[in-house]
């Protein structure tokens, strides 16, 4: 059964294979996360190539969200079996040549003060900068002790570091991914709105341009909020180091911010990170486990994604088959929050898509058809939580794609359409081979004028199926 909430699952050595990637698809997934952080160039076309020989029960193959690993600092070198206690004295360095353990070089330690915490691991170990030597090595005391693994994460919460939006590695992943055909990139650790800049000029001398969403796991995206919404194509709520980066007892209230300022903008939104954690190991989820993914679906999230459970867990399709009946139970138990409407609707874009919905509505019609080309048309429709089904008829089999992130949209190919007059007898097949609607029942259809071009919704027509 279709769910209006998508389901995004990362792929890792737990599933990186045809049988048990086709299984969880048709358990739920539509979307398929390939973390650009971890194998060679070769192990990452291989992932591209897995998921495209995978197919939907439409026949399409799943969309591919590319997720960039972005300026993250790291343990680049720690003696084997390195513990600490707390109390302890430690020395960090971002040269290989001096220190206890050693960071991601090229990160300046000249903005650090006195006292500033330092995080490695999601905050497991936790450290305070005792002593500054120079921009390359500090002394810290050990708050909180334990082992220190190389590749964990640092994290240095309240300060801003002299870091590019984009590394060396990430300007690769990018063009790999663009190559392999990626659906979506996701940048990683968005500080401010420029930094989709960087992203926008490789694509243009790669002559591609895809959606970019923003990962929002870092204190300074949080004062930028408005203007990184405004700029991206879509926004994850990245958890994880989110709540390292700001007290874990604020990340729920951040959540529900970032979901509310999505929808504004008719954004869709991710929730990631520790979802189904427990499931890694263990058959069944925790109970509030469930009340939180229940709590994200409440207030109209676009998407849930599934990050360790399915790349590294035990039970990946177990995973999603109870992530879908968690989605379901809940989209059946309650009406999902609609999102407020812009303070002012200034396009006609926008002022026909909340007509749509308004006139779904009041005629409590069941079936919306947007015939978009650019997917733009559906998104809108979208933003606004109609009870109606969405069904976005495109000629294009990337939009497709790109549209299994957006809640509620149910995606269909059409052959392209350059007549408006044809529109409604094209809808009609369409409504009778998916068998939505009895005959004499009404329905909505919404596109742009004249066809085929972009950004033009300005269409309207209320219809009666036959």
């Amino acid at each position: 059964m279709a769910t209006n909430t998508k389901i995004i699952a990362t792929i890792g050595p737990a599933c990186d294979n045809k049988e048990t990637l086709q299984q969880m698809v048709d358990a739920g997934v539509g979307t398929f996360r390939v973390n650009m952080s971890h194998g060679d160039s070769s192990a990452k076309k291989r992932l591209f190539d897995l998921v495209k020989s995978i197919e939907l029960s439409d026949g399409n193959c799943p969309a591919i969200i590319a997720d960039l690993c972005g300026p993250k600092i790291r343990v680049t070198r720690v003696p084997e079996g390195f513990s600490i206690n707390d109390g302890d004295t430690l020395s960090i360095s971002n040269d290989e040549g001096s220190g206890d353990i050693t960071v991601t070089s090229g990160i300046s330690f000249s903005n650090l003060k006195l006292d500033t915490k330092i995080l490695i691991n999601d905050g497991r170990i936790q450290l305070s900068v005792s002593n500054i030597s120079s921009a390359n090595l500090i002394d810290c005391e050990v708050l909180v002790g334990g082992e220190i693994e190389l590749g964990k994460g640092v994290n240095f919460p309240g300060v801003t570091l002299d870091v590019p939006a984009m590394t060396e590695q990430d300007d690769l992943d990018l063009r790999l991914a663009l190559d392999k055909g990626a659906d979506w990139i996701a940048l990683s650790f968005v500080r401010s709105a420029d930094d989709i800049i960087n992203v926008h000029n490789i694509m243009d001398e790669c002559n591609k341009r895809l959606p970019v969403m923003a990962k929002i796991e870092k204190w300074e995206a949080l004062d930028d909020l408005q203007n990184i919404t405004e700029a991206f194509d879509g926004i994850m709520v990245a958890r994880g180091d989110l709540g390292v980066e700001i007290p874990s007892g604020k990340v729920p209230a951040a959540q529900k911010e970032i979901i509310e300022l999505a929808g504004v903008n008719g954004k869709p939104v991710v929730i990631a990170t520790q979802l189904l954690e427990s499931m890694v190991e263990n058959h069944t989820p925790t109970r509030a486990e469930v009340s939180d993914i229940a709590n994200a679906i409440f207030d109209g999230v676009d998407c849930l994604m599934v990050t360790g459970e399915t790349a590294m867990g035990n039970y990946p399709v177990e995973v999603i088959k109870t992530l879908q009946q968690v989605i379901l139970e809940t989209e059946g138990s309650s009406d999902i929050s609609k999102n407020p409407l812009p303070e002012v609707i200034t396009k006609t874009a926008d002022a026909i898509s909340h007509a749509v919905c308004q006139i779904a509505e009041d005629l409590e019609v069941k079936v919306i058809m947007s015939m978009t080309h650019s997917g733009s048309t559906a998104r809108m429709i979208s933003r606004y939580r109609p009870n109606s089904s969405i069904y976005a008829l495109t000629p294009f089999n990337h939009i497709i794609r790109q549209l299994q992130l957006v809640w509620g949209v149910r995606p269909i190919r059409v052959d392209n359409y350059d007549n408006v007059e044809k529109i409604p007898a094209l809808c009609n097949d369409i409504i009778k081979e998916i068998n939505v609607l009895q005959p004499g029942e009404q329905f909505v259809i919404t596109g742009g004028v004249p066809m085929g071009i972009a950004g033009t919704t300005n269409y309207l027509s209320i219809q009666v199926h036959n």
